[in-house]
């Protein structure tokens, strides 16, 4: 049974109206195998770009490009962001720069603080000198809502951030500070966006260090209880991953001089918590198998570094974009469970 059978974005009404695409560029998407880059990389297909790739696959997957992968437009860098050469040669012949490319993750990033900084920061720093030298006029990167830190304030408001609560954050606030000085100094015209837990296809539920959405789905299609970190309280503003292809299309066409060398919530502006979404995904999945609405919920101890709450304000984008979200929270779950169930209930 489909819950919900077409793409929501292909039909919104404010989403046409918005949003002013990226047509017949040549783009650079670093990361671009990942969830949210090879999201990407398929959209800017379809409204006629050169697409570039440069990923290592050290968190994406040759699975996330197959289906584009022997498009015409679209090439494949195996590469690392940390080698200055590769970067040289990614970003030569571009028009503009997705940079989504890091080592995501606050628990990878407690283990393993090095190589955290090293992806994060210093390949960071190398697409921003190639950039750069090659005359790249925009440059749209992903920023983290883990900037925030230990700010209690809700919403969160771009100007108002706190102290980070893990390495991870602080790589991505050294980026921002980075972005800031090479507008400045060199007028690359950079942009970041604070993604705010996105989720959607080809999310994958692998690995220690996935994202809770998709680990959830999997436990439950396994008939498996879920494990929620703490007592289901704390909340996320989650978004879905046509809501972050929109902004990076609104960043990197962008006209309004107001904007540039600006961070942006990317992000619903709604909050829920745990314990709901876990339960919002069991009922879900319960439409396709009755098994899952009987499985338990468990709880464990809470994570390191973990922010209680988090919860966008995205006046900003509204007002210095012309964002508006084509999804909810619970249109955007809707959408991947369809997904997630014809794709991981092998």
């Amino acid at each position: 049974m489909l819950l919900f059978a077409f793409s929501k974005s292909l039909f919104y009404p404010n989403y046409r109206r918005y949003v002013n695409f990226i047509r017949n560029k040549r783009v650079l998407v670093t990361g671009g195998a990942g969830f949210i880059g090879s999201n990407l990389c398929e959209n800017l297909l379809n409204h006629g770009n050169d697409v570039t790739c440069l990923d290592n696959f050290a968190t994406g997957s040759e699975e996330n490009i197959a289906e584009f992968r022997n498009h015409d437009k679209f090439t494949l860098i195996a590469g690392d962001i940390r080698d200055f050469d590769t970067c040289v040669q990614a970003v030569h012949g571009k028009d503009l720069v997705l940079h989504q490319a890091a080592l995501g993750s606050v628990p990878r990033s407690i283990k393993d603080p090095l190589s955290t900084n090293e992806v994060n920061i210093s390949g960071f720093l190398n697409m921003l000198i190639t950039s750069r030298d090659a005359g790249i006029k925009r440059f749209v990167y992903a920023a983290s809502s883990s900037t925030y830190g230990d700010s209690t304030s809700i919403p969160k408001i771009e100007e108002e951030i706190g102290k980070p609560l893990s390495p991870y954050a602080v790589t991505k606030l050294v980026n921002e500070l980075y972005a800031h000085v090479f507008h400045l100094t060199y007028g690359l015209e950079v942009i970041g966006l604070r993604y705010f837990n996105v989720f959607g296809k080809r999310q994958s539920p692998e690995g220690a260090y996935a994202a809770v959405i998709p680990k959830f789905v999997e436990a439950y299609i396994k008939h498996e209880s879920p494990i929620i970190n703490g007592d289901g309280s704390y909340s996320r503003d989650f978004t879905y991953i046509d809501n972050v292809i929109q902004m990076n299309h609104l960043a990197a066409t962008t006209t309004n001089k107001a904007a540039i060398n600006q961070v942006f919530n990317t992000a619903v502006g709604q909050r829920t918590d745990l314990a709901t979404l876990a339960e919002k995904i069991r009922d879900l999945l319960g439409e396709y198998d009755d098994h899952i609405k009987n499985v338990e919920i468990i709880y464990g101890p809470e994570r390191q570094g973990d922010v209680p709450h988090s919860m966008a304000s995205i006046e900003k984008a509204k007002e210095l974009l012309g964002y508006q979200p084509s999804h909810t929270f619970e249109e955007g779950l809707i959408e991947a469970i369809n997904w997630y169930w014809e794709n991981l209930k092998q």
